[in-house]
């Protein structure tokens, strides 16, 4: 057989052109599983209970509970401090941001809604039923007007946590938070059912902080609502900044979380006003400015690994507390300190007892309730999604060959 023929050198190499880049690898992660952070469960009590002492000790809504007064009058110097307890409500949804991306990373879209349903539903029935109860037989002694309108249907339709959507009464104001909580799981779901990617994760915050500003006044209410302008911010600051920790801080993310806070200071002034009426009193914008800056600050320095020396698993039970307290202690709280201060026990007394009594009531909720019953939904759950999974599944195709006539596996 003849030789195949023997190319000739070049003398030099011909002018191709620029070289290709070379492949570039995703980033390797730095930390490749959820780890439990326990300076976050810190931090989330501590939103928590700056929540509640914004409630109890600044709101000057209910001076009913007061005896007419409200908390300006004999604690000003309290009053002055826990009037920026709102702003816990914030730091919760950076913590957010950053738990749900930490929790859900390879996870399946079924998975991630699983987890969401145990996890805010068994305490948040409990909260329901323990608040009614509270408003019903003690009416007189809650704020005014909070029994109007909590019937039983009102109650049940409460449970599916959709009752504002459905036109129905927050049986305790604060649950408003969980319907901006389930609308980011919800959009959050989509790219978890893509599968998370760094690439995808980002696209994600910078295609909804762009949404959310086009939304912003373009009297679409669907759109509006579902953007979030005021929370997107805090949300995609908390996932964003989980980016740094998986994966180390780089540019790209230090813009996009400097970006985030850029758009929570512009929004100060807006914010601010909503709760000046319910402390009677103008807040300093630059206190509530400093305030939000040392929210990110915190959350920051976690993924930094500056509290990695955090380290007491002890600390679990203070993350633990922190939803069921919120859930309970604000109508609840309100009755029971107004209770207390009948008895004749003074107005600083009456607090710290409602805080105990709520504390205890919150682990309660999350021994005898929460955590049962979460175990409960879950292996029922998992076992439904298995059974889907299972028969959604192609069947396995045995003998089967390709039909020379249409391209097609046919059976023999």
């Amino acid at each position: 057989m003849p030789e195949a023929p023997v190319e000739e050198r070049p003398s030099a190499a011909p002018d191709r052109g620029p070289l290709p880049d070379p492949p570039v690898r995703a980033p390797a992660a730095r930390r490749t599983g959820p780890t439990r952070l326990y300076a976050l469960d810190v931090l989330r009590l501590f939103a928590a209970l700056a929540v509640l002492s914004f409630h109890w000790t600044a709101d000057a809504g209910v001076p009913e509970i007061w005896g007419g007064r409200t908390p300006q009058d004999f604690m000003p110097t309290v009053a002055g401090i826990t009037q920026y307890g709102w702003l816990g409500v914030e730091l919760f949804f950076i913590i957010s941001g950053f738990v749900i991306c930490m929790s859900s990373w390879g996870r399946q879209a079924g998975d991630f809604v699983v987890s969401r349903v145990v996890r805010l539903y068994p305490a948040f029935w409990a909260a329901i039923l323990l608040t009614a109860t509270v408003l019903h037989f003690a009416p007189d002694l809650g704020r005014p007007g909070a029994r109007a309108g909590i019937d039983a249907r009102t109650v049940v339709v409460n449970f599916t946590m959709f009752e504002g959507r459905l036109g129905y009464k927050d049986v305790d104001g604060v649950y408003w938070t969980l319907w901006l909580e389930l609308q980011f799981y919800l959009l959050f779901a989509i790219v978890v059912a893509m599968g998370l990617t760094y690439r995808r994760v980002v696209a994600f915050c910078g295609i909804w902080l762009v949404v959310a500003m086009i939304a912003n006044g373009s009297e679409v209410p669907i759109l509006e609502e579902l953007a979030m302008l005021r929370q997107a911010p805090y949300f995609v600051a908390g996932v964003t900044i989980y980016l740094m920790y998986r994966f180390g801080p780089n540019l790209l993310l230090w813009a996009m979380v400097g970006f985030t806070w850029l758009l929570a200071m512009a929004d100060v002034p807006g914010l601010k006003k909503v709760y000046d009426d319910a402390v009677g009193d103008p807040m300093s914008t630059v206190g509530v400015s400093v305030a939000i800056t040392l929210a990110y600050a915190v959350i920051i320095a976690v993924a930094l690994g500056w509290f990695d020396w955090v380290r007491w698993k002890g600390l679990a039970v203070f993350g633990a507390l922190t939803y069921p307290l919120y859930l309970i202690h604000q109508e609840a709280g309100w009755t029971l300190i107004h209770w207390l201060r009948e008895r004749g026990l003074g107005d600083r007394a009456a607090i710290g007892v409602a805080l105990v009594a709520a504390l205890t009531v919150a682990w309660l909720l999350h021994r005898l309730v929460e955590r049962p019953l979460s175990r409960l939904m879950k292996r029922g759950f998992d076992k439904s999604l298995k059974t889907m999974r299972e028969a959604s599944d192609p069947a396995p195709r045995r003998g089967l060959r390709r039909s020379s006539g249409e391209g097609l596996d046919t059976p023999r």
